[in-house]
């Protein structure tokens, strides 16, 4: 696990040192650089050793120095490929390192080795013959990949922040994502919160030659979902048993101490029961909220009766609310973009950074199965699928789907929220029933599925998780998202893999045996940070001073009298517009650091800035 940059094209090495000084922090263990200085060619990383902590030196090159790689990930049928490869005549350098497998695979197969490999990964490859590099990024978008491209410049990194040490990078929000961003919590897609900085695709992959500086960029994998066929419950729940056991053996492969996140639901503790079933030796980890109603929502018992059947090392992280907001700048600084959403995961991650290296969680469980249930205002009662026409129109998207699950409709954001903003915008709605509509012939379960899978899970789960791991040094893994698993998984029919009244239904039949009973039937829950009561006490001042009329006219971005019909409403508590000013607060804070910070790492806490 690592942290990857590189430039083709004209450069210098303050440029390197500035794209690699940005996220130390993702690999404290070893650093390396790679040059072509005939073909204006760098390659450099930082990496946080985690498999074959001796030999995993990168950038790591073919023996005959044509192939050159930096890779970011883990590649967990690694110790299969090589054998085969031996088998072949492949003379290995290292001892087992997952590097060089990568390498040699692609060295051989080219982009066909990426249908073959197993695992998380975003890596660059340098082919000093032909003069080219190719770079692709794992199924799901487990790790990330952010590029520019500029005047024959290429230049990509692992976090975006990296590219905005270059000086020609300009800092300028993009407004399309912004616009985006206040109805999610989150920017989806391939733009990013700067203009001209992209992010490629989960399952995609890049091509840029250096002769004649070309460019190309497609899809190397995209979710296949409903094609399978059915079967009895019972065998559904026997083979997901067994793919799940293979994945979290697979997944948890490491020469370092692992950790698991547990939050007593039922993704982590079947993870948690694989793991301790088979003997492995584990820490866990769960955090919970000290605060008026918080029994009502708080999963620590159910955790602590997992902890306690497996017999774990078990950590319970009790959190004044008010403890997050100490972090919040440093939150703001490593997650590169605005984003409004979870917030609890970072207490975790700093938790297992005092005992170990990997961090194991549930991860993509609730995309597998059952999506949180938002099919459910698409497909309506029995009544309406009976009797009613199947199709659907943009404005039922909007109104069943869109608008219920996310923040602020495109037509309040036109009207009291931005200045001059194209009507012409592809809004966020969009995009997803984009999505939604190339799934056509799918059922709404799987078409759903489709757009959680495509969307929110890789832009913003993922997203959250790699950068609070990494923060704290820690290498995230999600087992859920073994390729093998998710495809048997999203194989099957929709009213098998997930019921209405019942999600998850389906995995808590083939996991329950590793259950305490108080959890087989436990309800869902969640994390409830208390935002209502921060912005109008602890965040007031702050709301106040970065969403005061003046400033919101100067920036040029919202209107004005937004603090008006959204902001004072709420402080004074005539009206509860939390998410809305909750998510115009978070942009104005990655604003704080990015624009006019330059992005500088925060030595300040929020209670300085409104000081």
């Amino acid at each position: 696990m690592c942290g990857i940059v590189g430039l083709l094209g004209r450069q210098s090495d303050e440029w390197i040192d500035g794209l690699c000084g940005a996220m130390i922090h993702r690999g404290p263990d070893d650093t390396g650089v790679f040059h072509d200085r005939a073909a204006n060619v760098t390659l450099a990383m930082h990496r946080l050793a985690i498999i074959d902590v001796a030999d995993g030196h990168q950038p790591m090159s073919t023996a005959d120095g044509r192939f050159t790689i930096v890779f970011n990930g883990e590649i967990f049928n690694a110790p299969a490929l090589r054998r085969e490869l031996e088998a072949g005549g492949v003379q290995f350098a290292t001892d087992h390192s997952d590097t060089e497998v990568l390498l040699e695979m692609l060295a051989r197969e080219g982009m066909l080795a990426l249908s073959r490999l197993n695992g998380m990964f975003a890596f660059a490859l340098w082919d000093n013959l032909h003069q080219e590099l190719l770079c692709a990024r794992d199924r799901f978008g487990i790790k990330p990949f952010y590029h520019v491209t500029q005047d024959g410049q290429f230049a990509f990194a692992s976090e975006l922040k990296s590219l905005l040490t270059l000086p020609w990078v300009e800092r300028t929000v993009d407004r399309r994502s912004l616009f985006h961003y206040m109805s999610l919590m989150y920017i989806p897609g391939t733009d990013t919160a700067i203009s001209g900085v992209s992010r490629l695709p989960a399952g995609s992959w890049i091509k840029v030659k250096v002769a004649d500086g070309s460019f190309e960029q497609g899809k190397w994998w995209t979710p296949r979902i409903g094609d399978g066929h059915t079967m009895p419950r019972t065998e559904a729940c026997r083979r997901i048993r067994l793919a799940l056991e293979e994945a979290v053996a697979g997944w948890s492969a490491s020469d370092v101490p692992i950790g698991c996140s547990l939050s007593g639901g039922l993704d982590s503790s079947a993870i948690v029961g694989l793991l301790a079933s088979k003997g492995h030796k584990l820490h866990t980890y769960s955090v919970g909220f000290s605060g008026q109603g918080e029994a009502l929502w708080n999963e620590l018992p159910l955790a602590r009766l997992v902890a306690e059947r497996w017999g774990t090392q078990h950590e319970e992280i009790v959190l004044d609310p008010t403890q997050l907001l100490d972090d919040l700048m440093e939150m703001v600084w490593h997650l590169d973009e605005p984003y409004g959403g979870g917030l609890p995961s970072w207490a975790v991650f700093k938790q297992m950074s005092g005992s170990v290296k990997v961090g194991i969680t549930g991860t993509g469980g609730d995309e597998l199965f059952g999506n949180y249930g938002k099919w459910r205002g698409l497909e309506g009662g029995w009544l309406r699928r009976k009797f009613t026409d199947p199709s659907v129109t943009l404005e039922r998207f909007r109104k069943h789907f869109f608008d219920r699950h996310y923040y602020l409709s495109d037509s309040l954001k036109h009207e009291s929220v931005f200045q001059d903003f194209p009507k012409e915008y592809d809004t966020a709605s969009w995009m997803y029933r984009d999505v939604f509509q190339q799934a056509n012939g799918l059922s709404l379960r799987d078409r759903c599925a489709a757009v959680d899978i495509e969307t929110q899970l890789p832009e913003e789960f993922l997203m959250m998780t790699d950068r609070f791991s990494m923060a704290h040094s820690i290498e995230a893994r999600t087992p859920f998202l073994d390729h093998h698993l998710a495809a048997l998984v999203l194989g099957l029919p929709a009213e098998l893999r997930t019921r209405r009244s019942d999600l998850k239904g389906l995995l808590r039949s083939s996991i329950a045996d590793l259950l305490p009973p108080a959890l087989v039937n436990a309800p869902k829950r969640g994390f409830v940070i208390p935002l209502t009561i921060w912005l109008r006490g602890t965040l007031r001042p702050l709301v106040e001073m970065l969403l005061a009329p003046g400033r919101l006219a100067s920036q040029g971005l919202f209107k004005s009298e937004f603090h008006g019909r959204y902001v004072r409403p709420h402080i004074d508590g005539q009206a509860d517009f939390t998410n809305i000013v909750w998510a115009a607060l978070m942009f104005q804070l990655w604003h704080l650091v990015f624009i006019e910070g330059r992005g500088e790492r925060p030595a300040y806490r929020i209670q300085d800035i409104a000081s």
